[in-house]
């Protein structure tokens, strides 16, 4: 007898047939376990309804159908929000934050039946709580403490949003304000009081330099006058002769007369009796 010879097309079926059902068996099976990958946490729902229960990472068995399983991500989330406000003297403040946050662990079940999923949690919670929080702070403070007390209006936005958020299941780790910027009309106003300021100075500089120089004027005059003093009574006529020889140069006056006409020159007289 000849062996039976099976169409090559029927063979090929055959594995395309058994490929299938293993893809479908393993599928099936898949669907028995919810795997929770690294930074996430897993919110268990039976029949859709959220269960106090919190999957941690990694496999867990499930009844397919009856249990379904949505997973949140527990990492730091970093969030950049623009945002408007007014200082305590009326200056329109504009402000980028940038915050960092993460969804506490243990109460993501709860955060996601009270608010959903990550979108929601930005858009509905954590863009108007720094939007509120910032009004608020902000207008404890005038326009110039806003820049020179920086790091304390940081200090106070983070302590009332974390405040804030909390309730929600949120924790914050970090805010930076990254950029804080006021109207042009303010920053000219800003420039042209730094210049009062450093005209102000100059003139009290040169006021103060020339309170000095009049002191050292009239220190200079009363020693003068202390030295006239000491030596006065020491001047005698004969003193005063002699020190008017010394300082002598020689010549004898001439007299003149009016429009410029030499009446009488003593030395030119003293030279004719030499002779």
């Amino acid at each position: 007898m000849k062996p039976l010879n099976v169409p090559k097309n029927n063979q090929e079926s055959q594995i395309a047939f058994k490929v299938i059902l293993v893809l479908l068996c393993l599928a099936l099976l898949s669907s028995f376990f919810a795997i929770v990958n690294a930074g996430e946490r897993g919110v268990l729902m039976r029949f859709g309804a959220v269960q106090d229960t919190v999957l941690s990472e990694g496999i867990h068995p499930i009844l397919p159908i009856v249990y379904t399983v949505e997973k949140l991500s527990v990492r730091v989330q970093s969030q950049e929000i623009s945002a408007e406000a007014s200082s305590r003297d009326l200056q329109n403040v504009y402000a980028d934050v940038a915050l960092n946050w993460h969804i506490i662990p243990t109460e993501a079940h709860r955060l996601y039946q009270e608010i959903g999923n990550k979108q929601a949690v930005i858009e509905r919670i954590i863009s108007p709580a720094v939007e509120e929080v910032l009004k608020a702070v902000m207008a404890k403070y005038t326009a110039e403490a806003i820049v020179t007390e920086r790091g304390t209006v940081k200090a106070e936005v983070d302590q009332a949003l974390t405040k804030r958020l909390q309730p929600y299941h949120i924790a914050v780790d970090d805010l930076s304000l990254v950029h804080i910027k006021f109207s042009e009309r303010f920053r000219e106003a800003v420039e042209a009081k730094q210049v009062a300021e450093q005209e102000a100075k100059r003139a009290e500089f040169v006021a103060l330099r020339a309170v000095r120089e009049a002191e050292a004027i009239a220190n200079r005059a009363r020693g003068e006058a202390a030295a006239q003093q000491l030596l006065q009574p020491g001047l005698t006529p004969e003193i005063l002769q002699r020190q008017a020889i010394e300082k002598w140069n020689g010549n004898l006056p001439l007299i003149v007369g009016g429009e410029g006409v030499k009446l009488f020159d003593l030395k030119q007289l003293v030279e004719t009796g030499q002779k």
